[in-house]
C-alpha cells in the first residue's frame, strides 16, 4: 500500500515540476518573441499565435497537475472505467 501511495505522490510531484518548468520556459521564450516582434514587425503581432497555441499546452499541464490530479491518475479510476465498460458490454 505504501509503495502505491509513494508512486502516486511521485507522479503528482512530477506533474507539478513539469508544469512549472514548462511555464517558466513559456514565459521566457514568449517574452523574447514579443521583443523581437515589437522591434522588427510592430504592425503585425504574430507573437500572439505561439502565445495562444503554446498556452493551451501549458494550461493542460496545469489542469493535470492541480485540478484533475485525483481524478485520472489513480488505479481506482482505471478500475471504475473497466467496470463501466464491462457493464456496457453486458447490455
Amino acid at each position: 500500500m505504501s509503495d502505491s501511495i509513494r508512486a502516486l505522490a511521485e507522479q503528482r510531484a512530477d506533474n507539478k515540476i513539469k508544469f512549472f518548468k514548462n511555464f517558466k520556459i513559456y514565459v521566457i521564450v514568449n517574452a523574447f518573441l514579443a521583443v523581437i516582434n515589437w522591434l522588427f514587425t510592430p504592425e503585425f503581432w504574430w507573437v500572439l499565435f505561439p502565445v495562444f497555441f503554446w498556452g493551451i499546452g501549458v494550461f493542460v499541464d496545469f489542469l493535470k497537475a492541480f485540478v484533475f490530479a485525483d481524478k485520472f491518475e489513480t488505479e481506482s479510476y482505471r478500475e471504475r472505467k473497466i467496470q463501466e465498460e464491462m457493464e456496457k458490454l453486458r447490455k
